[in-house]
């Protein structure tokens, strides 16, 4: 048998040595795209209302009539969410948002759902949107017009607050969250 010149000590392809390489390049790649999402999710995290402020009461339109003024609402902390019925991860959260709703309100829990639906067509679409996707939201639903949207900072929906029982920010959350995130922002909220 006679040697080939050159190929003494190289590993055949798909040897332990490559495949070790490729794991650890896999590895690097999914804890640098790790950082970056945490660094995404921080820096939107400053674009919003910072914690501890406190915003201007607005009166907001029922969907059900009447008003709300958020001022009406001290003393008890208020989940604030932002969404519309044309906002896909707004209506995969939305069922999360009314059942930990109902499952906190006796704990001073109070949901307002601030429907950024168009304007003149908003009664109607939201209105379709409760009769046929979720009929549990309508006493949660009111109208956030331009003026509170650009308060609280909303420019992507789902846009999520918690305001304590003074009215001031303390907490906010930018995207949609699972109900097992939702249920720990609540939980926190509701101990400070």
């Amino acid at each position: 048998m006679t040697q080939q010149a050159g190929t003494e000590g190289v590993k055949p392809p798909g040897s332990r040595g490559d495949r070790a390489k490729t794991v650890l390049s896999v590895v690097a790649v999914l804890g640098l795209g790790a950082l970056a999402f945490m660094g995404v999710r921080e820096a939107q995290r400053k674009r919003l209302v910072p914690d501890g402020a406190e915003l201007p009461s607005f009166q907001l339109a029922k969907h059900e009539g009447g008003s709300l003024a958020l001022s009406d609402l001290k003393g008890r902390v208020v989940m604030l969410d932002f969404w519309a019925t044309w906002c896909p991860p707004c209506r995969e959260e939305m069922p999360s948002l009314v059942k930990l709703a109902k499952e906190y309100e006796s704990q001073g829990l109070v949901f307002v759902a601030a429907s950024r639906d168009d304007g003149a067509t908003a009664k109607e679409e939201v209105d379709y949107f409760l009769q046929r996707f979720q009929p549990d939201l309508r006493p949660y639903v009111v109208y956030a017009d331009d003026d509170m949207a650009r308060a609280f900072q909303v420019n992507a929906l789902p846009t999520l607050y918690f305001l304590d029982a003074d009215g001031k920010v303390m907490d906010a959350q930018r995207g949609m969250l699972s109900e097992d995130g939702l249920r720990r922002r609540i939980e926190r909220a509701l101990k400070k």
